[in-house]
């Protein structure tokens, strides 16, 4: 069981929060904490002193003292004006991690929101209520102001709610099930909108498909390499000891694994080839230099999960400072690395389904026998340099830009909500990559037999043989792509 607030929370365990196999409460400490800093609120309230957010207006209105009267109407406003967001909704499943993301921040007792309003926030959670978001709106300070407001309209009843794939108004949906809208007091329309949730559910999401992405890149790789008859001199431990980085040494712990037991490696151990493309050779170079990449957002992604982002930061009955923990570009400049990192895994594995078609070392050209009559595999080839040159595109770092807001009030920004979502446009791009060189892979090792393979690579070999038949004669390859895809979408390929 999980605690809100006082427990640590990682990658995998708001994973396992999201898809319920993992039960999180607020607990008495958390209550406490969340109660004790709700009464400082109500203290600044009622007393004299200029508080921004909590008796003033907002942003470049921030000189605006508010009246006790004014201030239930001025937190409804703030998320009613801030939520302008565009375009399509983000997959609800994002939703439930801003809410899971967003309730542990407000635990641990600096915003001055009640419990009842966090409360209602984990019983939307537990029960499946998920606010529709638009993707498109939010500059990355004061976080993800639009987004945020969206995900949150539904406390006061307007917004609406995923119920399985469709949208039903929030007012239908709390009325079924006995729900008053809530009268946001002060301070709370400010600490439900300030923060970094809609950065760091994308990039938790995103760190979650690339970890099995960096895995499987290593078996593609592999596989190719098997099917090309490359050597496996350049993973040997004595070369990567002597140039230590982190995911260098990992990646050729994994590629010795992987082929550890392969008979067709052994097979031209002695052979006359005096190395390989780097695209072959490099692999714990540049799928090393993509885990490190990796290593660094995973960082920096769990310093923030743990994090308080809104503002004011409510210290005492006298003190609120207000300063900018909501500000993205930690995560921001991170995950525009990251992105990088996931296109270049992609970049490279197309030119190794360029080498297995050249028609090198034993293999046919196209993969095919019949060549002419046939065009064997040449056109894929064309998809995967489609979808790298895509992810080039993509990987223009937006935290390099900043458009001034809120009348220059908020004058540099980290447009981190556009770098989690890119990530994530490119991984999508990479298991599309990824997909097709596993299908490459799978055809040249069809003729290295008789020669046998690594256990883990024999069982990959076999399931994408359930799914894509060697290919014997031409054939529509659209669907053996798509079955290709969903096996990496779906996880259903070995990577240890």
């Amino acid at each position: 069981m999980f605690k809100y607030g006082i427990d640590t929370l990682t990658l995998q365990l708001v994973n396992q929060i999201t898809n319920g196999t993992l039960k999180a409460i607020i607990n008495d400490e958390a209550k406490a904490k969340i109660n004790s800093c709700r009464k400082k609120v109500e203290t600044i309230t009622k007393s004299d002193k200029v508080v921004y957010g909590i008796n003033t207006g907002f942003g470049p209105l921030c000189d605006v003292q508010i009246t006790v009267d004014e201030t239930s109407l001025l937190q409804k406003n703030l998320l009613i004006t801030h939520a302008v967001g565009v375009g399509e909704n983000i997959d609800k499943q994002l939703s439930k991690i801003m809410m899971i993301c967003k309730v542990h921040a407000l635990c641990q007792g600096f915003s001055g929101v009640r419990l009842e309003l966090i409360e209602r926030i984990v019983y939307f959670i537990e029960n499946g209520l998920l606010p529709t978001v638009p993707k498109q709106g939010s500059v990355g300070a004061s976080g993800d102001l639009a987004p945020l407001s969206h995900l949150f309209l539904p406390l006061i009843g307007e917004g609406d709610f995923w119920i399985n794939d469709e949208i039903f108004p929030a007012k239908e949906v709390l009325k079924q099930h006995n729900i008053i809208p809530l009268e946001l007091q002060a301070k709370e329309g400010l600490g439900l909108i300030n923060g970094t949730q809609f950065i760091l559910a994308h990039t938790i999401t995103g760190l979650l498909k690339m970890e099995y992405l960096l895995d499987l890149a290593d078996v593609s790789g592999a596989m190719s390499i098997e099917g090309y008859k490359g050597s496996a001199s350049p993973f040997r431990p004595e070369l990567h000891q002597i140039r230590p980085f982190k995911g260098s040494i990992h990646v050729a712990e994994r590629m010795r694994m992987l082929f550890d037991g392969s008979q067709n490696i052994a097979s031209h151990e002695n052979c006359e080839r005096v190395q390989d493309p780097y695209s072959m050779r490099c692999i714990p170079q540049v799928h090393g230099a993509s885990r490190n990449a990796f290593y660094h957002l995973l960082e920096l992604a769990e310093i923030e999960m743990n994090s308080v982002t809104d503002n004011p930061i409510v210290l005492s009955e006298t003190e609120a400072i207000s300063g900018g923990n909501f500000h993205g570009q930690p995560l921001a400049m991170a995950l525009d690395y990251c992105s990088i990192a996931a296109s270049e895994l992609g970049n490279i594995a197309d030119r190794r389904c360029y080498l297995l078609i050249e028609g090198k070392y034993g293999l046919p050209r196209l993969l095919t026998k019949a060549g002419g009559l046939n065009s064997g595999f040449m056109i894929p080839q064309y998809t995967t340099a489609a979808l790298v040159t895509e992810n080039k595109s993509l990987c223009f770092p937006p935290s390099a830009d900043s458009i001034p807001t809120s009348l220059g009030q908020e004058d540099h920004v980290s447009m981190g909500s556009i770098s989690g979502r890119k990530l994530n446009q490119i991984l999508e791009n990479l298991e599309k990559i990824l997909a097709i060189e596993l299908m490459y892979a799978a055809q040249a090792m069809e003729f290295r037999r008789p020669n046998s393979f690594s256990k883990i690579i024999e069982k990959n070999h076999a399931i994408i043989r359930a799914k894509v038949d060697k290919l014997e004669d031409d054939r529509l390859l659209k669907d053996d792509i798509y079955n290709m895809i969903q096996l990496v979408k779906n996880e259903k390929l070995i990577v240890k």
